[in-house]
């Protein structure tokens, strides 16, 4: 059997404008520090990386993954949350997630939806020179606002959504596939793709495509009370990238899965530090163990009460050790007899 491997953090969390955080080179030599074994990427933080260059030049590529290897780090992947959520904007969202856009597109969804798919054409190029085989994103949306409707949904709205979807998204897949890259889909509350019902009709409309994959996250499946462990067992073949994220469900007499627009210490539903939630993590890493998972377990860092630089240093370790080495002999070999037809005949009674 493979191994996953690990410890990997994922950068977005912890960018900034101080030293070591505003620069590839010293956030880098931060991580490696606390026992990190590869980083994933933000394409859209030009502080740590400029995803526009990296398409263009391998030398700017080689560049880029020699700073991590004097670290003693590789890429596990680049990630586009940012920009594959802007594939996808329902208008009732135009303002918020305008944010997200270069100020020379924004107020303008259409230039900002060509905008972000071109980003991810960057991001397919990119992977590619790299070396690397998986991609982390979000799917966009066009049919969250009505994910818990009243009234109810026109007959063929879901279906329509998911074909609107699915052309957004097929140009890109196949570029992806051109470069030998999968798409990782975190399945996310506000996404289409967000549990596996969605992301099944997903691969319909996109008649099953190859490069459609999905970066598995339980803290979002947590937070909707689906059965994260059995999810792998159904959809093991897809999964190409995990976050490594607790959390923990604590509902009440006054609030549930929807939080009642509370501040995130105040939900039932929390994002916590590894560790501190409710996450059968062992369960998980062998379930993905037994099922050959060879990617990587980065540390995705949300915590509404723990300090950043605390739950990155507790994470490395949190996760080394439940890095499974896996095993080349069963348990009882001691016990085992050799391959003997006519033995094993006597014992069939034949």
């Amino acid at each position: 059997m493979s191994q996953i491997k690990g410890p990997g953090i994922f950068l977005a969390q912890f960018a900034g404008n101080e030293a070591p955080f505003n620069s590839f080179e010293s956030i880098c030599k931060w991580v490696a520090g606390m026992g990190y074994k590869a980083v994933q990427i933000p394409t859209w933080d030009k502080r740590l990386f400029n995803l526009e260059l990296a398409a263009e030049s391998q030398d700017y590529c080689d560049q880029i993954k020699g700073i991590a290897a004097e670290q003693g780090l590789a890429i596990s992947e680049l990630s586009t949350h940012l920009q594959g959520q802007l594939v996808a904007v329902h208008p009732a969202y135009d303002a918020m997630f305008d944010g997200f856009a270069p100020d020379e597109v924004k107020g303008n969804p259409a230039a900002r939806t060509e905008w972000a798919i071109q980003q991810m054409q960057y991001a397919a190029v990119a992977s590619n020179k790299l070396g690397l085989t998986a991609h982390a994103s979000f799917s966009g949306s066009f049919l969250w606002h009505t994910v818990y409707p009243w009234p109810q949904r026109p007959a063929g709205l879901v279906e329509q959504g998911f074909e609107a979807l699915a052309e957004r998204w097929l140009p890109i897949l196949n570029s992806f596939d051109e470069n030998g890259v999968d798409v990782c889909y975190e399945l996310h509350p506000g996404e289409d793709l967000h549990d596996g019902v969605t992301f099944e009709r997903f691969l319909e409309a996109t008649n099953n495509h190859a490069r459609a994959n999905i970066l598995y996250d339980p803290s979002h499946f947590v937070l909707q009370q689906l059965d994260y462990l059995q999810f792998i067992d159904f959809y093991h073949e897809r999964i190409k990238a995990f976050h490594v994220k607790d959390a923990e469900f604590l509902p009440n007499g006054k609030a549930g899965v929807y939080g009642g627009y509370q501040g995130w210490q105040d939900r039932p539903g929390r994002f916590r530090s590894l560790g501190d939630g409710q996450i059968d993590f062992g369960g998980i890493f062998s379930k993905l163990t037994q099922y050959g998972y060879q990617g990587w377990a980065v540390l995705e860092w949300e915590c509404c009460l723990k300090h950043p630089e605390q739950g990155a240093k507790e994470g490395a370790p949190f996760i080394a050790n439940h890095l499974i080495r896996t095993t080349d002999k069963a348990f009882d070999d001691f016990a085992g007899v050799a391959a003997d037809r006519e033995f094993n005949n006597k014992i069939l009674g034949l």
